[in-house]
């Protein structure tokens, strides 16, 4: 009966850990969605009209679309740059919106290479290898952002002179998936020879 029992809890956590990806995904889904819903409603709050609500759905994507178009062509949209230059007078928002949009900015494919770059480093202790993102690099030195597993977007900030650390043929969403899976999705091996 207790060998029984066991098998059950057995079973019963190895479901449970089969269905919370499946979980996960469906509570993004769910928020995406419920925040589209709400500036549905505020939009067609306003105008009690659908073909109204849809015409501002459609305007504002096609505004979005783009925006990112000329970023991509030329690095800079005039509305973009004429925010920054504002936000930029203001203390202490001008902090938080500088570093949120480089953070941003360091995830996105339009960003520059080196802050695209993935490196490790040794840590905690010698022999111990861990991944992290070069966010800048200046004269012999590298600060690189060391992320946590399962969260990628907790870590802490390091800088350390360029000799310490090793090159990785990873990018920057094959090292996010190897910390958001503890190490599970990891087929690398040639990375492994090189920490060796």
């Amino acid at each position: 009966m207790n060998q029984q029992l066991k098998a059950i809890l057995n079973n019963f956590l190895i479901g449970i850990f089969a269905v919370i990806p499946i979980v996960i995904i469906l509570q993004i889904v769910i928020f995406v969605k419920d925040r589209v819903s709400d500036l549905f409603r505020m939009v067609y709050g306003y105008a009690d009209n659908y073909l109204y609500t849809l015409m501002v759905f459609a305007v504002s994507f096609l505004i979005l679309s783009m925006i990112g178009h000329k970023i991509v062509k030329e690095g800079k949209f005039w509305a973009i740059a004429a925010f920054d230059f504002i936000i930029d007078r203001i203390p202490l928002l001008n902090s938080i919106y500088r570093v949120t949009k480089k953070v941003i900015n360091m995830f996105s494919s339009h960003d520059r290479k080196e802050a695209r770059e993935v490196v490790y480093i040794e840590y905690p202790k010698e022999g111990l290898w861990v991944p992290a993102y070069v966010t800048n690099k200046r004269d012999d030195q590298y600060v690189l952002f060391v992320p946590t597993s399962p969260n990628p977007t907790s870590g802490f900030t390091v800088i350390v002179h360029k000799s310490r650390v090793i090159k990785s043929e990873m990018n920057i969403e094959q090292a996010t998936s190897f910390i958001v899976s503890v190490g599970v999705d990891f087929d690398k091996m040639d990375e492994m020879k090189k920490l060796s």
